[in-house]
């Protein structure tokens, strides 16, 4: 069983893959299971709605990854049917699910690989708040948004699902 902080961030992880399944399903119904809303985005030079299923998905399967000391591995970036989508979700949350390792793990230097000849080096702790968890953000957000583009009925309750088991009546 992973330590309290390791622990703290596979859970943050899930509960948002839950989130972003709730997002996928919400759409698939909204759109009677046609697969074109994959290819919808915001502006044209950014990525499709599939893409940005497969991009939210690299942070958490490589934070997992780097839990067992695996180098990092992104899923292929090109969603084209829902039950692509589905996949990377679900085996997402289950590589998350299988992390054992130490909070001990973020005192470690990371390098992160970004490209030809580009890296960056952090501690664990930096790496999981300074690289993994804005991307992960910025990928839900944008495909919450392109969703909410496309006039799929979504809100921020759907966007913030998470509390919705805390909510109390006075």
């Amino acid at each position: 069983m992973p330590n309290q902080k390791i622990g703290s961030i596979q859970a943050l992880f899930q509960n948002r893959l839950t989130t972003l399944e709730h997002l996928l399903k919400t759409a698939q119904t909204h759109f009677n299971d046609s697969e074109l809303f994959l290819q919808k985005r915001i502006a044209a030079d950014m990525l499709p709605f599939g893409t940005q299923i497969a991009f939210t998905c690299n942070q958490p399967r490589n934070f997992a990854l780097w839990c067992k000391d695996k180098p990092a591995d992104n899923l292929d970036p090109e969603v084209t049917a829902i039950a692509q989508a589905y996949e990377h979700i679900t085996n997402t949350k289950a590589l998350l699910a299988d992390i054992d390792a130490a909070d001990e793990k973020l005192t470690q230097v990371t390098r992160v690989d970004l490209g030809p000849g580009l890296y960056f080096e952090l501690s664990g702790s930096d790496y999981v708040d300074d690289f993994l968890m804005p991307n992960f953000y910025f990928h839900l957000v944008t495909a919450y948004d392109i969703l909410r583009m496309a006039g799929v009925p979504i809100g921020k309750r759907d966007y913030m699902m998470h509390l919705v088991p805390l909510l109390k009546q006075a």
